[in-house]
């Protein structure tokens, strides 16, 4: 019985063992792979701009296809050479791709080249770095529309810019590239009537697509947290705990409008949180009031950032991509809009 063990146990070390050295051996393959495919569309590339004949470079591109495929196989397509050469385009810095090919894939760059402004790029790039995203995550994310979703994206380029060179060189993630506006909840499946308490009952029945939706890093803590104060007891509708900002969040469920009163709640909740739940080494209690609309002025007034308070809306059925493109687009005119208001107020 005992040569049996030891004889299991040795088993499942080796088995470890070799699983490991396996997944090490793939993911230098996929960077070897990554870093040799930046160097061909950079070599390409090269040749290609010193011609100003673009029928020169159709050839150039067909010939070296034809040879390479003939001698390395089905990797060197003219399609495939294209990519190359605009990856080499759009990613010129061969040590940022040097350290995201250590995560990302071929596969995934395919995904992230096409993307049509170098900030959008970057940000799926770091964010597929950060969170390990697979390639069918980064494809359900882009087409999911994060970037637009982020506060990041309603900011000015040079800021955003900024905040997201913060995440590629110090891997330091803010509250501004975690949560999006609007949440898009059609996985739960509701009908069109419910109650706040089903909407909560729902994000817990299918826990792991709404995490799927918040982002990694957030682990659930408790539903209706009870808060007692002055001997009155409030409840906290969700709340999390995000590793790598350090801190809690507390989520609150409106079904309507957000109202005013509504950031009074939740201040009242962040600052019993700040005193009796924050562990030393934390950053305060961040609050997000998920709501059906979002009361764009009322937000504005409250100025509710300066309380550690988010407000987004949710959608409990996907809109059509159009739509939704308008939505956002009409979201980062109102924010640019804002922060010129509030620069010119500064300047007087």
């Amino acid at each position: 019985m005992t040569e049996q063990l030891s004889s299991a146990s040795l088993l499942s070390d080796l088995r470890n063992l070799i699983s490991q050295v396996h997944a090490t051996v793939a993911r230098s393959v996929n960077s070897a792979q990554v870093m040799l495919y930046w160097e061909v569309g950079r070599r390409i590339g090269q040749d290609i701009l010193g011609s100003e004949r673009a029928a020169y470079g159709e050839q150039i591109v067909s010939t070296v296809s034809k040879q390479l495929t003939a001698e390395f196989g089905r990797g060197f397509s003219k399609q495939n050479l294209a990519r190359m050469i605009r990856f080499a385009e759009v990613f010129p810095n061969s040590e940022i791709v040097s350290t995201l090919s250590r995560q990302l894939g071929w596969s995934h760059f395919i995904e992230i080249i096409p993307l049509d402004t170098e900030l959008k790029r970057g940000f799926y790039a770091e964010m597929c770095r950060v969170e390990q995203w697979s390639v069918r995550r980064l494809r359900d994310k882009i087409g999911g529309m994060l970037f637009e979703r982020t506060a990041l994206a309603k900011k000015p380029e040079l800021v955003a810019a900024q905040e997201l060179e913060l995440l590629r060189q110090e891997d330091q993630l803010t509250p501004d590239l975690v949560f999006r506006d609007p949440y898009l909840l059609d996985f739960l499946g509701l009908a069109d009537t419910y109650s706040e308490r089903d909407l909560e009952s729902a994000i817990l029945r299918d826990l792991e697509s709404f995490l799927i939706e918040f982002g990694s890093g957030f682990s659930f803590v408790a539903r209706q947290k009870r808060i007692t104060v002055d001997n009155d007891d409030y409840y906290l509708d969700l709340l999390f705990y995000h590793r790598r900002l350090r801190r809690l969040v507390a989520i609150e469920l409106k079904l309507g409008k957000f109202q005013a009163q509504d950031k009074g709640q939740m201040e009242l909740y962040l600052r019993w949180l700040e005193k009796y739940e924050q562990q030393p080494n934390e950053e305060a209690p961040i609050g997000l009031i998920l709501c059906a609309d979002k009361s764009e002025e009322h937000v504005e007034l409250l100025q509710l950032e300066n309380s550690g308070i988010r407000v987004a809306t949710y959608l409990t059925e996907l809109p059509p991509r159009e739509l939704l493109q308008e939505r956002l687009h009409q979201a980062k005119t109102r924010a640019q809009a804002k922060l010129e208001h509030q620069q010119d107020d500064s300047y007087n």
